[in-house]
Formats: C-alpha cells, sequence, structure tokens
C-alpha cells in the first residue's frame, strides 16, 4: 500500500513522504490470500474432467448457517477447514454467514474444487454478500476491519460428493490477528463502524503505524474510501492524484481549525489493485 502524510499548517502543506507498506485485509486486506480471504486472488490451477452427471452430497453434510469458529489467522486464511463449531457465546473469531452449493461446470466438464476458476467464483460470492449481511453498503465496509474469508470442500470430500461453500466474516484486529466476534454479526455496521472501524497506531507512512480496530488503542482512524474505478491499474501517480482533494476535504471537516489539519491518504499497488482492491483511504487524527 503506498501512503501520503501531509500535515496542512495555516496555507502552508507540508511536503508528502511516500512509502509502500504491506495491506491488511482485506483481509483482509485487508491480510493477504491464501486462497480464502479477501484481498488477493486464488492462485491454485485449474483441471477438470468430463462429467456424465452431476455429484451428489451424500454423507457429506454442508456447514451449518451461522455457526461460529475459533479460527487463527492462518486457518481464516486457509481454502479448507477441519474446524468444528463453538458456542457462539465463547468470543468466536469467525462466523459463517452464507453457506451454498458451488458450480463446479462449465461447458459441460467438471471443475476441480480447488480450481482457480472455481476459486474466483468463490471469492466474488463471498465478498458480494458480506456487507448487505453486516447491515451496510460496501463503502462503509471498507472503512471497518472486518473481512469475508470463504472455505470449500477438501479435494476428497468433493470426490464423495460434497459441493458446497462457506462464508465467514473475520474482524482483522491487528496485524496478523483476529478479534473476538459477537454471537451474531448481523447487521453490526447498521449504526456505523464504531469499534469495528479501521484505525492506526501512528500517521500513516510514519514508523509504529499498525492498522487496528477502532475498539483499539489508536491516533488515527480511516474517514472516507476514494473509489478508483474499474478495469486496468490506473497507475501510481494517479491513483496517488485521486485521494488529494477528498482526503484533504476529509480531514478539514473534521478538523477544529480549518486551516490547522493532518490527513493521510492509502492507495493500492498494482498487484493490490489486480486482487480487487480497486478504491483507496483517507485518514485523519482521531
Amino acid at each position: 500500500m503506498n501512503v501520503r502524510a501531509a500535515v496542512r499548517r495555516t496555507t502552508v502543506l507540508a511536503a508528502a513522504t511516500v512509502l509502500a507498506l504491506a495491506g491488511c485485509s482485506g483481509g483482509g486486506g485487508d491480510g493477504g490470500d491464501g486462497g480464502g480471504t479477501a484481498d488477493a486472488p486464488a492462485t491454485s490451477t485449474t483441471s477438470s474432467a468430463t462429467a456424465t452427471a452431476p455429484p451428489t452430497a451424500a454423507g457429506v453434510p454442508r456447514p451449518p448457517l451461522d455457526a461460529c469458529y475459533a479460527l487463527s489467522a492462518e486457518e481464516a486464511v486457509a481454502p479448507t477447514s477441519t474446524a468444528e463449531p463453538v458456542d457462539c457465546a465463547a468470543s468466536p473469531t469467525a462466523v459463517t454467514y452464507e453457506v451454498g452449493a458451488l458450480d463446479l461446470y462449465d461447458a459441460g466438464h467438471l471443475l476441480a474444487v480447488d480450481s482457480a476458476q472455481v476459486q474466483r467464483t468463490l471469492a466474488a460470492t463471498c465478498r458480494a454478500g458480506l456487507a448487505s449481511y453486516l447491515g451496510t453498503d460496501e463503502t462503509t465496509l471498507r472503512l471497518s476491519v472486518l473481512r469475508s474469508v470463504w472455505f470449500s470442500p477438501t479435494l476428497e470430500q468433493s470426490d464423495a460428493g460434497a459441493d458446497w461453500y462457506r462464508c465467514d466474516v473475520i474482524a482483522v484486529v491487528a496485524e496478523a490477528t483476529l478479534g473476538a466476534l459477537e454471537p451474531t454479526m448481523r447487521g453490526v455496521l447498521a449504526d456505523g463502524v464504531r469499534t469495528w472501524g479501521l484505525c492506526g497506531t501512528a500517521r500513516p507512512g510514519e514508523a509504529g503505524f499498525q492498522r487496528v480496530a477502532c475498539g483499539l488503542e489508536h491516533t488515527w482512524r480511516a474517514t472516507e474510501v476514494v473509489d478508483l474505478g474499474t478495469g486496468a491499474y490506473p497507475g501510481t501517480e494517479a491513483a496517488q492524484a485521486a485521494g488529494d482533494e477528498p482526503c484533504q476535504e476529509a480531514a478539514r471537516e473534521l478538523a477544529a481549525d480549518a486551516l490547522d489539519y493532518e490527513w493521510g491518504y492509502e492507495w493500492p499497488t498494482a498487484e493490490q489493485w489486480a486482487a480487487g482492491q480497486t478504491w483507496g483511504t483517507c485518514w485523519a487524527p482521531a
């Protein structure tokens, strides 16, 4: 993630410092992707075999909806999961918000469950459903630490007839750290991000800066999302320029003195853009 941080003192705008930072999240992501996070593409290869009939799921039950799990950060980014559900009142780190059937066919051929095509479709499906489940829109979701992760059957389970997918919500409350969720996460962002908001431990770009949940100690917070469009990566210069005006305006509106304020802006790298992060983030002191 590229970063611009600046200070406005009367009519003087300090020189911006541009650094490369690793994004989270996503899930994710800001966090990175292992085939099951919200912020990078699946990397498995495509394989197929001619099929005569759809597989059955006899003896391979689907995961339960609204189930809770005590997953580690590493387990959350795995493409499959063998974890058993836990009591939702016991501070789970993942809650299942969607379960459905995978489309494993393309032009009459059966795709492997771990193929790139199947995993891309699964990622898009789970991402698309999270904002609605949380009671918000995509913009507000991007200003939070809540991310989607997804799981599919193992190859052995798929061979036995399993064709399900599972979407879970997680909270990336600090680097490689998942936070405890509420017993049900349905609608938790309906009234805004609050404790699930995205905040920082320092000015973006400075030593010591780390993305954290706003429920933890912080000094900066994400304030706005800058939509950079779709299609090909616009380039570093264009992505950077797109955030200057909206981020300054957002910080000015929050400041006690419209002539004395600070602001920051992060925009995606080409790699992050390819992984699906097509927006930048504005920051201001908390």
